[in-house]
């Protein structure tokens, strides 16, 4: 969908798209246009339930007097109550109800108003923001689709009053954006065509932005002594990679250390030997969720040139039952040097973070580092889809995920850390097993991960509820959600980058 700005004017032909505050209150433009469809707005509004809240929209077809083939009014709400997320919101829904309509294209009014909490530019730029976000759609491999079942718009206007203004406040937001169809791009693939090498390959591509970006082979990592990644994907013909992204957008800082973002990158998981039931492996494409976050948190910072040092580091294996797979009962040595039990094949996450967390700390010596992984279905007994698990060792750095999380509506719930729970994962016959009990797993998965990032500041996500939706949201339709991508880039943007 093409996106541009211009000054307010109605338009002569397709849709187009004005504000009513609650009580029915019209803004200008749409008391103009009421004007010229002789009373066609205010009747409409007479004969429905439209009151004028965030969630309604009313639309009168083929209205006397105008040329546009129809009105289409969106509920803004109390005047002035509208702040960034809510203005998304209302682009999201705005183009997921004209998607199929036959409209090729919708002109949106955004009038000027008083006590507004962010400028008229800032709201146009939001709404078209929020607009791309939903229009997002995963078809390639659609071949006999009817073209009457494909959306239709193909062209959103944004009116203002300062459309240049609102044009330079939407590009940092369209960078950001391109991360997350990169993002949801990578994880809505079939794992025959995304596996180890290929996404290491699409990763490869953020060197074209300025990221410089290194790929370590198996070879390479048995040198660095990672047995509990490379344990992960011996069972596998696809060869394991490791992929370390750097970006340098603070030169003056060079000498200062990065923040760092690891992601788990299990393109498949079949559980292994402890294999997972049929129902629903399909999905299992998704368990590099983590890693296809921080391919897209470090695409998102590099198009938008983000004046910050990151590091980005994806450990990628495929989980595959065969006669070289890891059994049950096999001890791997980590690159840390802690021995791991692997009690349960599936629980093969943490033993790729394990190996990818402390090559970041030991190499790089971040300033902090957060990991993301779809990593227990635990997690998601204990917050449903709703919000992704948070465990920290260090509160101020919790703190700053909670409400970069909060200010994208990719929301976290932090969880507990401790001793009592750290105790569960030792071993009869090495430093640690990779499971406790049945009871707290996110909690003990992140207690593993927790012993192989020393003293560093260090966060754990885990998004196995959130990296994929079953429903379509606002902002993000049913599929590949790409969560992490904007918090992370908020993460950055409210925290360590120079202003």
């Amino acid at each position: 969908m093409k996106i541009s700005f211009s000054k307010i004017e109605i338009p002569s032909s397709g849709a187009v798209v004005v504000g009513v505050y609650e009580d029915r209150k019209l803004t200008p433009t749409a008391a103009q246009l009421d004007k010229q469809a002789k009373g066609a707005i205010e009747r409409a509004l007479a004969a429905s339930r439209f009151k004028g809240k965030p969630d309604d929209i009313l639309t009168v077809l083929a209205p006397s007097g105008l040329e546009a083939s129809r009105i289409v009014l969106i509920g803004l709400g109390k005047p002035g109550a509208l702040d960034a997320v809510g203005v998304q919101a209302l682009g999201g829904r705005l183009a997921a109800s004209l998607a199929n309509t036959g409209e090729a294209a919708v002109a949106v009014a955004v009038d000027d108003g008083t006590d507004q909490k962010l400028a008229t530019a800032e709201q146009a730029a939001n709404l078209a923001y929020g607009a791309r976000l939903r229009s997002y759609r995963f078809d390639k491999y659609r071949t006999t689709e009817k073209p009457e079942a494909k959306p239709s718009l193909k062209k959103l206007t944004v009116m203002c009053s300062d459309p240049n203004a609102a044009k330079k406040a939407y590009d940092p937001l369209q960078r950001i954006g391109d991360g997350v169809f990169f993002t949801r791009d990578l994880v809505s693939e079939p794992a025959n065509v995304i596996y180890p090498e290929t996404l290491a390959q699409e990763a490869q591509k953020l060197s074209e932005l300025g990221v410089k970006v290194e790929i370590l082979g198996e070879k390479k990592m048995r040198e660095l002594g990672m047995g509990a990644l490379l344990g992960v994907g011996q069972g596998s013909e696809r060869e394991s990679q490791l992929v370390i992204m750097q970006w340098e957008g603070a030169p003056d800082a060079r000498n200062k250390a990065p923040v760092a973002f690891v992601g788990k990158g299990v393109t498949f998981d079949t559980g292994g030997i402890s294999i997972k039931p049929a129902a629903g492996m399909e999905e299992m494409k998704w368990d590099m969720g983590g890693a296809g976050a921080v391919i897209g948190a470090m695409h998102a910072l590099a198009a938008r040139k983000a004046k910050a040092n990151v590091v980005g580091i994806a450990g990628l294996v495929e989980n595959m039952p065969s006669g070289t797979a890891q059994r049950p009962g096999d001890v791997v040595k980590s690159m840390s040097g802690q021995t791991i039990e692997v009690i349960n094949t599936d629980a093969e996450g943490r033993l790729v973070l394990a190996d990818a967390l402390w090559y970041c700390r030991d190499r790089f010596k971040p300033q902090a580092m957060v990991d993301l992984a779809t990593l227990t279905g635990a997690i998601m007994v204990s917050l449903g889809r709703e919000h992704a698990g948070l465990f920290s060792n260090n509160d101020a750095l919790a703190e700053r995920l909670l409400a970069a999380g909060k200010a994208v509506t990719e929301p976290l719930w932090r969880m507990p850390l401790g001793e009592a729970y750290d105790k569960i994962i030792n071993s009869d016959i090495a430093d640690m097993k990779n499971v406790g009990n049945r009871w707290g797993g996110s909690i003990t998965a992140a207690q593993f991960l927790q012993r192989f990032v020393k003293d560093t500041p260090w966060a754990h996500l885990d998004i196995a509820g959130m990296a994929w939706s079953e429903k379509d949201t606002a902002v993000v339709p049913k599929g590949a959600t790409a969560y992490g991508v904007r918090l992370l880039d908020r993460f950055v943007a409210d925290n360590y980058e120079e202003k």
